[in-house]
């Protein structure tokens, strides 16, 4: 039987004009920087700077199980956002929404949608747990590097 979709929302508000958020994210480097050290993320194929189409292997760890990762930006527009899917990697279904948002010229809104499917029911719970100190962890970080 297959597992629910589960939903995580987040939004912040960060100090840096909207054009500057986004090529923040454009940079695929910058998801080492806002990821927890704790899962060992490390990059082993991207591209210079993102754009549709663009795929990025990476590497990490899940409990401490080492686990590879392949990513595919299905919609990028911007600089108000775009979306990666897996299409490699732990979950049976993994998308992420990012939408920026002018606030004023000196201030961006980011949310973050990921609509994601578990592969086992009963890691459902322990998954939610985790994906929430990720995006506390990268809420932190982004408020401290974009203001």
């Amino acid at each position: 039987m297959t597992a629910p979709l589960d939903v995580l929302e987040r939004e912040q508000i960060v100090a840096t004009p909207l054009d500057a958020a986004f090529a923040f994210f454009g940079d695929p480097h910058n998801l080492e920087a806002i990821t927890p050290p704790w899962l060992n993320f490390r990059i082993l194929d991207a591209p210079a700077r993102l754009e549709r189409g663009s795929v990025l292997r990476y590497r990490l760890r899940l409990a401490g199980v080492p686990v590879s990762w392949r990513t595919e930006i299905a919609s990028w527009k911007p600089p108000h956002g775009f979306v990666d899917v897996q299409t490699n990697g732990p979950y049976d279904l993994w998308e992420h929404t990012h939408v920026l948002e002018a606030v004023d010229e000196r201030s961006t809104l980011i949310r973050d949608r990921v609509r994601y499917r578990v592969p086992f029911r009963i890691a459902r719970l322990p998954v939610r747990l985790a994906l929430r100190s990720i995006f506390d962890y990268r809420g932190h970080v982004m408020r401290h590097r974009l203001g």
